[in-house]
């Protein structure tokens, strides 16, 4: 028998997500109703700017005044989508003070804090769900801590960022430069005024430490996790993947030491096999192939970003959590038992590729061969062209670590012959 007396929700937030969020809580009431088994309504709304018109929102649940919504106590969950630190790590936890489980969309906060946010909704005994907080629409977090919770995860692949991945394929597809394709990006709303937290990776590097954290049973923050932009990726860089039978995609990358002793997080560019699933990841999609010693290997493909999409995310938790809340009971919270070290960047072991310019005289390829075993770095190919005395030397490598393919291109530049290192980029997927 379905529950007359509604749940009600608070909604922080009415921006391009909170705005979808309360036009499917409206025109999907009824259904939404049935599957949780008692009606949701929205009780209150909190926004920076009271005067903006807000289509199908009854303008006397807007307020200004978020913590006060939060500290009413008869909310029974709080929706937060404005995203950053503060208020809203505030907000939250006095969400759970006040009796409210919480869903949220806030990647930067739960990279940064998310421990201290399952402890507070732990001692609140409450409800955190935050499927939206990485890669948009696509179900991914539930399945890895609950349809995966009996698994061992080996790792976890991905691109994570559609403005990124939107960028990168129109250079691989059309041969356009870095800056043009991201100037044809923001003018079709995929890029923000200011790229950066994009193009240099800081939004997928939150998406990497929630990965990692679930993944692995431990916990990773943001500060665990390497990373590097792709504003340096050129059009060369290009030509040379596809000379390897590879594209370029900004990854991130979590996965379990060999020994099993420790975990590594880290985003950067990397060339990727065409035969690889990632790689025929195109526009703005996201994608996250993972590895587990059971299940094999699984890919989690569709849309990242956009309002109706990351809605889709916040109401599938908001059924859950009201779920929870009718049962007398809370959801699956932070399992971090594990507590695997995060290994540094200098550990990680993969493969690459190294463009030089060089002299184009005889014993530069055996000189630049002499560097690389002086430092156990395994070469694989060797590709050389030369002209009117220049020449640019291509080295794939075997697997090496980041530390040893370091001291080796800081050898490479202390010699005569060797003009300057034109670009470095990880193979992955291999």
């Amino acid at each position: 028998m379905m529950r007359t007396r509604p749940l009600k929700v608070a909604l922080l937030g009415c921006g391009v997500v909170g705005s979808e969020v309360a036009r499917i809580m409206t025109t999907h009431a009824d259904d939404l109703a049935a599957r949780i088994g008692a009606p949701v309504e929205l009780a209150g709304v909190a926004v920076r700017r009271p005067s903006r018109v807000r289509a199908g929102i009854d303008p006397a649940l807007v307020t200004t005044d978020a913590t006060a919504l939060v500290k009413r106590g008869d909310i029974d969950v709080v929706v937060e989508v404005i995203g950053g630190i503060e208020p809203a790590r505030a907000l939250i936890t006095t969400a759970f003070e006040h009796g409210a489980s919480v869903v949220s969309a806030n990647k930067a906060l739960l990279a940064q804090d998310g421990a201290a946010l399952h402890a507070a909704a732990n001692q609140a005994c409450k409800d955190l769900y935050y499927e939206a907080a990485v890669a948009g629409a696509i179900p991914l977090i539930r399945p890895l801590r609950e349809s995966l919770a009996g698994d061992k995860i080996n790792r976890v692949m991905g691109i994570v960022n559609g403005t990124t991945n939107f960028i990168l394929d129109k250079m691989d597809t059309t041969g356009a430069g870095y800056q043009e394709a991201l100037d044809e990006a923001t003018a079709l709303g995929y890029a923000e005024a200011d790229p950066t937290a994009d193009v240099e990776g800081f939004d997928a590097a939150a998406k990497a430490a929630i990965l990692a954290g679930i993944a692995f049973h431990s916990r990773v923050r943001l500060d665990d996790v390497y990373r590097e932009g792709m504003t340096e990726v050129t059009a060369a860089d290009f030509a040379s993947a596809k000379n390897m039978g590879c594209t370029i995609k900004l990854l991130a990358i979590c996965e379990r030491a060999a020994d099993g002793g420790s975990v590594t997080a880290r985003v950067h560019p990397a060339m990727i096999p065409l035969t690889h699933p990632l790689a025929s990841v195109r526009g703005a999609y996201n994608a996250v192939f993972v590895e587990s010693d059971a299940a094999g290997q699984l890919m989690f493909y569709g849309p990242g970003a956009g309002g109706a999409p990351t809605a889709s995310a916040v109401l599938g938790d908001l059924v859950a959590v009201c779920r929870n809340r009718l049962a007398g009971a809370t959801g699956p919270g932070e399992s971090a038992y594990a507590a695997l070290p995060v290994s540094p960047m200098g550990e990680v072991v993969t493969r690459y590729h190294i463009s030089l310019d060089v002299a184009d005289k005889p014993g530069v390829l055996a000189q630049v061969a002499t560097v690389f075993a002086e430092h156990g770095v395994s070469i694989d190919t060797v590709r050389q062209q030369g002209k009117d005395g220049e020449a640019s030397l291509v080295v794939v490598t075997h697997r090496a670590s980041d530390a040893s393919l370091t001291g080796t291109v800081e050898a490479l530049r202390n010699l005569d012959t060797v003009r300057g290192v034109a670009s470095i980029m990880r193979v992955e997927g291999e």
